[in-house]
This record gives C-alpha cells, structure tokens and sequence, in this order.
C-alpha cells in the first residue's frame, strides 16, 4: 500500500487493487499514440489506419478480403470501407478472384511505392515515439500488451468469464 499526501489529509491507497476504468484508459491512451503517429505518416499522405492495411496487403496479397479482415481481427464490412480510400488512390486494386464468387485484393506499383514512403514517416515516429518514452519503457509496454493479448486469447478459447 502506499500513502498519498494532500493538502487537506494523508490518503491511504491500496496500489495492488485496480481502480478505475481499464477501457477508459486503454482509449486514452490510444488516442495519444494514435495522434503521434498521425501526426507524423500523415506527411506521407496515409492515415496510420490506411497505412497499416496498405502494409498488411504487400505483405499478404494478393488476397481475398474476407482472408484479410480475418487476419487483422476485422469485420468484414469495416475492411469493405477501409479498402475503398486506397482503391480510390489506385494504391490498390480489387479484382476477381479464383472463381467467379471471390474477390481478390493486391498492391500496385503506386501502392508499393506509397507503402516505402509511408514506412519512412512510420519509422520516424516510431523513433520519435521511443525518444518519448524511453527505450526501457517501450520495451516493458510491448510486453505487457504481449502478455496480456496472450492472458485475452486463452480466456477466449476457454470461455472463461465470457459475460
């Protein structure tokens, strides 16, 4: 326990229990380091969103988009959205797939240059990120979300606790 001094008394606070909201804290945060990064790719002409589906489509495409939005943990109809701004930019295209019933999603020429560019600025703030923070604590911050993605994923596969 540790032991707080205010003006008006000493507070005594149990710093093994926790307080406050988890998801509340986690969106703040977020959107901190979601400003950061926007802040900085968007000099590449990409939000962080964009760039990160760019990335993911040079890396896995062609693909179909029901196989990407599962890979990144997506609704199906949210990656339909994603993917229309960086079809418009002729970053990527989306065209037949195998058979007739399927569709197929692959970088182009543009995109992939798109993707190098952005990957500088990403880069960038990633560094600018560490500088922040310190290298220590990014290190600790990784993981942390590592474990507890893990801990998240076996209690899913469980059922454990699931209301």
């Amino acid at each position: 326990m540790k032991s707080h001094r205010t003006a008006a008394s000493s507070v005594t606070v149990d710093d093994t229990v926790p307080r406050g909201c988890t998801h509340f804290k986690l969106r703040q945060l977020t959107r901190r380091v979601g400003q950061h990064f926007d802040h900085i790719v968007t000099g590449a002409g990409l939000k962080t969103t964009q760039y990160s589906l760019l990335s993911n489509i040079v890396r896995l495409g062609p693909i179909r988009p029901g196989d990407l939005a599962r890979e990144l943990g997506m609704e199906a109809s949210t990656m339909t959205r994603n993917l229309q701004p960086l079809v418009a930019q002729g970053w990527i295209t989306v065209g037949p797939g195998a058979d007739g019933r399927s569709r197929c999603v692959e970088a182009t020429d543009a995109g992939r240059a798109k993707r190098v560019e952005a990957q500088r600025e990403w880069k960038r703030a990633q560094l600018a990120f560490n500088r922040r923070l310190g290298d220590a604590t990014v290190v600790r911050l990784h993981a942390l979300i590592e474990e507890c993605m893990g801990l998240l994923a076996d209690a899913e596969a469980g059922d454990d606790d699931a209301a």
